[in-house]
């Protein structure tokens, strides 16, 4: 894929985590509503500034929308941190910026990856998260730099949060007033 630089000269790649069973939902995630949660995801991360857009898959395969491409987590049932391997692993070697989301929070648009990716673009440290209502949440949006230091921190069922809480440079982005960032658990 050709390096298509954003508008303000960063490049970016979106993951969306999308591999997980959803045993509380009843479901994978990915398929619900027919799909179109994914196609949110997928749509949040391209609208929103990514350049390259994966789709971490595990549990179930399918189809992903354009023009996102899938990845498969093979250790996907160890647990979140692994599809956060398999994302950035996949990621571009000229993405600058990785945008990390998830595929349960479907009201996350493409407003709050836009303003998440500026803030993170802005700072010093390149690190950004969205926080609703003084709660994080996703998006969250990391320099190239801080990959090796979040892959060391990953383990089992956790993703950035460790990582992101360790730092005190992390850009708090409010996005209340574009979405609730709701995590859907169940049905």
């Amino acid at each position: 894929m050709m390096k298509n630089v954003g508008r303000e000269g960063f490049s970016a790649a979106g993951v969306l985590l999308a591999a997980g069973a959803g045993t509380r939902y009843g479901m994978p995630k990915v398929q619900a509503e027919g799909g179109a949660w994914l196609r949110a995801g997928v749509a949040a991360l391209s609208g929103g500034g990514c350049d390259d857009v994966v789709v971490v898959l595990g549990a179930v395969m399918v189809d992903v929308p354009a023009p996102a491409r899938a990845v498969i987590a093979p250790d996907w049932a160890g647990g979140l941190s692994n599809s956060v391997r398999a994302g950035l692993a996949a990621a571009p070697g000229w993405a600058e910026f990785a945008v990390l989301t998830t595929v349960d929070t479907p009201d996350v648009d493409a407003a709050v990856v836009r303003r998440a990716l500026q803030a993170a673009r802005s700072s010093e440290a390149g690190l950004a998260r969205a926080v609703y209502g003084g709660r994080p949440g996703h998006p969250v949006v990391l320099a190239r730099r801080h990959w090796p230091a979040l892959l060391d921190t990953l383990h089992g069922d956790t993703g950035a949060g460790a990582f992101l809480r360790s730092r005190a440079d992390v850009v708090a982005v409010d996005c209340a007033d574009l979405a609730s960032g709701e995590d859907v658990d169940e049905p």
